[in-house]
């Protein structure tokens, strides 16, 4: 065995550019299994995810917040906007039956400030009714969102003296939170009393007509609701839209149902483009372990006169597939990664789907099944050449047209 791998290495030496564009096959293999399966992790890893941190049965906001997007759209995407429901419309909303709990939002858009490239979300919450981003908080921040505290999204950088001015105000950065696949990485959280402040100081700086007719200490701009039991959360659902014409209530089931459709339909066409990438490799490595093999009889041929049996010379070749598909997927699955990591947010704005990479433990178990079905791949392919040539006589090697 070790003679064989000998003359593999030495083979491939003696023909570097052969082996080359043999390994570039083999590496397109790896390559398009590790980031196809790279991406259907992230994007199933993005719902569950999302799916945790939403933790309501019905979200509900204002009307006029449409012209931003639907409202998986603000939720996933972060999109930046200042819309609110009125104190009248948040009042008929409780009296609304079935509501077991619900928790305001109040949404307010930055100007630019120190902390990020481009405006941010800066969302507040009550800590005291909040079921939705205070469990999130909780598992990287023990502490509490006091007055002038934030807590920022995981993409959002932390200047050196944790301090960030909005709207002419300083705040100190109290904790980051964990990693969501979602815009919501780059948001910011605070307290109601905090960013109603901010607010205030928003409408004295931009003089806009943002706030007009707007009470900034009571309106809200999103409210999460947990459906009391004994009641159907469609019920509720409808109950919310017919009676409060100012507001678009939706299920959380509905939400994630459609991005669940939208994962599984990408997740279907990443499956079929690497399918299909697969197919047209592994047929291409056929046809090359053919000729090359048609083009090595001489060379086989003098091996089999020095005495090498057709065993030897099926090894010679196998260790050579191994030896050129173990560089290639190793090639392949080290420009996954190296693409795979810092594309990951722009794969996520392009989806627009959750997309959450996952942890390194994830991450090398899919380098290594890439890896090693590709690797079987090259080996497969070189078997039927392989045994072809050691089948055949030394006489019938040596001869020209064959």
């Amino acid at each position: 065995m070790k003679f064989a791998f000998d003359i593999s290495l030495k083979n491939i030496r003696r023909k570097p550019f052969r082996a080359a564009a043999t390994a570039v096959l083999v590496m397109l293999l790896s390559f398009t299994l590790f980031a196809g399966g790279f991406t259907v992790i992230s994007l199933q890893n993005g719902l569950s995810s999302y799916q945790a941190r939403l933790g309501a049965d019905i979200v509900v906001i204002p009307s006029s917040a449409k012209g931003h997007g639907t409202v998986d759209d603000i939720l996933l995407q972060g999109i930046t906007g200042n819309y609110y429901i009125s104190e009248k419309d948040l009042e008929k909303l409780s009296n609304i039956e079935g509501i077991e709990i619900s928790a305001k939002q109040f949404f307010l858009t930055s100007a630019k400030a120190s902390c990020c490239s481009s405006r941010v979300q800066i969302i507040g919450f009550d800590p005291d009714t909040d079921f939705s981003v205070m469990p999130w908080i909780k598992e990287s921040y023990s502490g509490t969102v006091s007055d002038g505290d934030i807590v920022v999204g995981a993409d959002i950088n932390i200047p050196s003296d944790k301090t960030v001015k909005f709207y002419g105000q300083d705040y100190h950065v109290a904790a980051q939170l964990g990693k969501t696949g979602t815009g919501l990485d780059n948001a910011v959280y605070t307290n109601m009393n905090t960013i109603h402040q901010m607010a205030e100081n928003a409408a004295d700086i931009l003089a806009s007509e943002t706030f007009k007719g707007v009470n900034i200490r009571t309106a809200a701009s999103a409210v999460l609701i947990k459906v009391s039991d004994g009641y159907e959360i469609s019920d509720i659902t409808d109950d919310i839209n017919i009676h409060i014409t100012k507001v678009e209530a939706v299920s959380a089931r509905s939400m994630l149902s459609d991005i669940s459709e939208g994962l599984g339909s990408v997740s279907g066409i990443i499956g079929f483009l690497v399918g299909i990438v697969w197919l047209l490799a592994v047929m291409i490595l056929i046809t090359v372990y053919c000729l090359l093999a048609n083009e090595r009889k001489k060379e086989f041929a003098v091996l089999r006169i020095m005495g090498a049996s057709g065993k030897m010379l099926f090894l010679i070749m196998q260790a050579e597939a191994f030896i050129i598909s173990l560089i290639g997927s190793g090639t392949g699955l080290i420009i996954g990664l190296l693409t795979a990591f810092p594309f990951a947010d722009i794969i996520r704005s392009a989806l627009g789907l959750p997309f959450l990479t996952p942890d390194v433990t994830l991450t090398t178990m899919t380098g290594l099944a890439a890896v090693i079905f590709s690797v079987l791949a090259g080996q497969m392919t070189a078997l039927w050449s392989a045994a072809r040539i050691t089948k055949n006589e030394t006489g019938l090697l040596l001869r020209e047209d064959v």
